[in-house]
């Protein structure tokens, strides 16, 4: 492992926040309004991996858990690193269908389920020949929760979380740094989810690499609005303070009208971003206090290039910028000496970056391709995809993983994100950029967001359609942002159908749900360019 903070060699999860639980006797986490200590978290955890250990599961059992964001969430995943068991964390929004999905491909022997979702977890373990246990967590004091152990109705054996953080830690057995930590799956929006296998050592590797990256200190105190399903929140947030002993405040859920609020009250001084989260928070309305808050740097991806510095002015904050994935983390970073704003930086010293073809030729700089990726020595990406060998293979051909992300890098070896290679509309034998057409769309002033995507065309192919959601208190006629968009993109890239919504469809990691307006298609408020062709 390479940096300054490869003290010791590669350390396992449990190993690793023991030795800085120990650092930072002080340093504690707020997260839905409860505080812990990592002292504290350090110690329930072993608890709870006791628990896990006696109701008989053992190294290398996956274990899912569906939990909102909760010192108990923490417990229990810390718990299930200690214990050598795999952690397979569940989008809460997970329907009966995926969710039973989920629970199949990984073979899970056991579920964690928040009081809330119980009854969800019932509707789909049917058949679920591998599951055995669930165990039940109440946030409002478990009083109701029933006994410690008993046979549910369902076939399982069902606990209560509270009566396994009971247990001793007890002898768990050997846990190895490269053994598999956590299954993460990705969103599955070219086909079933895909479950990235990421060891001990990867996940401490990224927490470390995002401290020496940021400069955190104990001074700090850092601020994520992130799930816990979500690799950003776990590692860049949750294990990146407790490397630096710096402490962390994690709120369940964004707001914009609250954000520089929550930053002022709690006295932050870091956050991370990604999504639309800059865009909407630029939108907002000025404030006279803009500018006066504790806050010294924000980090993540993507700031749109053209708010980014007078976003820095206006909050008086420092962004550092980054590309990486769940599977290969930081492949790109751009510390303080060496910017260059409208990219994701160059190569981190872990990674070799490069942009190629179809047939995996290299391209010139400046020439959009697939981005791949690889580290310089072991232990910085993913094992593979959980029981997909083909998956793998494909992604991970040429020995260059395949991000099947669109960029370019130009002539100092700066990376560009453009979109998904997925994510492209193709109109009469032209592909559109949705990154291109949004940027341009969201330029004008009365629009807060934008989502760019594909609608069946009766012609052939695909036409252009965007849905926006309008800035507090303004107007804004289709024909007007059609007008706005002629200047700057080509005509064949030009919208043809504009839907005006009151907001998007969002992943809890601030992504929009582009599927479900696919799904919905032009339906009956959309406005068609060439049906109004007077008008433009």
């Amino acid at each position: 492992m390479t940096g300054p903070r490869a003290r010791g060699g590669s350390r396992t999860i449990g190993e690793w926040l023991g030795e800085a639980a120990q650092r930072a006797p002080s340093a504690s986490v707020l997260v839905a309004g409860q505080w812990t200590g990592y002292q504290e978290l350090d110690e329930v955890s072993g608890r709870v991996a006791g628990g896990f250990a006696a109701i008989g599961l053992r190294r290398g059992d996956r274990v899912c858990v569906l939990m909102r964001s909760s010192v108990a969430c923490l417990e229990v995943w810390f718990g299930l690193a200690k214990s050598g068991l795999v952690e397979v964390p569940l989008n809460v929004a997970s329907g009966s269908y995926l969710l039973r999905y989920f629970l199949e491909h990984a073979g899970a022997k056991a579920i964690v389920c928040d009081a809330e979702f119980e009854s969800r977890v019932r509707e789909c373990v049917a058949g679920v020949d591998s599951l055995v246990h669930l165990i039940v967590h109440r946030e409002d004091g478990d009083e109701h929760c029933g006994g410690g152990s008993e046979l549910d109705p369902a076939g399982l054996v069902r606990h209560r979380l509270p009566a396994l953080a009971d247990q001793p830690l007890g002898d768990l057995g050997p846990v190895d740094p490269t053994d598999t930590a956590v299954i993460l799956y990705t969103s599955g929006t070219t086909g079933p989810p895909k479950g990235a296998l990421l060891s001990h050592r990867a996940n401490v590797n990224l927490a470390r690499h995002t401290v020496d990256l940021l400069g955190y200190t104990e001074e700090d105190r850092l601020y994520s609005v992130f799930p816990l399903f979500h690799s950003n929140a776990r590692y860049c947030s949750v294990m990146a303070a407790i490397e630096a002993g710096a402490d962390l405040v994690l709120d369940r859920t964004f707001s914009a009208s609250r954000f520089w609020d929550r930053c002022r009250e709690h006295g932050v001084t870091a956050f991370n971003y990604q999504g639309a989260m800059m865009s909407i928070l630029h939108k907002r309305p000025p404030r006279a206090d803009d500018a006066d808050n504790p806050v010294r740097l924000g980090f993540g991806a993507p700031c749109p290039p053209e708010i980014f510095a007078s976003f820095e002015r206006r909050f008086a904050v420092r962004l550092t910028e980054i590309y990486g994935s769940t599977e290969v983390s930081i492949v790109t970073d751009m510390p303080p000496h060496r910017r260059k704003i409208g990219t994701a930086g160059s190569a981190s010293a872990n990674y070799e970056v490069a942009v190629v073809d179809e047939r995996d030729e290299p391209l010139p700089p400046g020439a959009a391709g697939e981005i791949v990726a690889r580290p310089v020595e072991p232990g910085w990406m993913f094992d593979g995809y959980h029981a997909m060998p083909e998956a793998t293979a494909k992604s991970w051909r040429n020995l260059w993983f395949h991000t099947g992300d669109r960029g370019r890098l130009d002539e100092d070896g700066y990376l560009t994100f453009l979109d998904r290679i997925k994510d492209t509309v193709r109109r009469r034998g032209e592909n559109i950029s949705s990154w291109e057409v949004e940027r341009v769309v969201s330029d004008h002033p009365a629009v807060a967001q934008a989502a760019a995507y594909g609608v069946p065309s009766e012609v052939s192919e695909e036409d252009v359609m965007v849905a926006v959601v309008l800035a507090p208190g303004r107007s804004l006629a289709p024909a007007e942002l059609i007008a706005h968009c002629s200047g700057s993109l080509t005509s064949f890239a030009l919208p043809r159908y504009v839907r005006v919504l009151p907001e998007l469809p969002m992943t809890p990691s601030q992504r929009v749900e582009k599927y479900k307006l696919q799904a919905e298609g032009v339906t009956a408020d959309t406005w068609d360019r060439e049906a109004n062709l007077d008008d433009c």
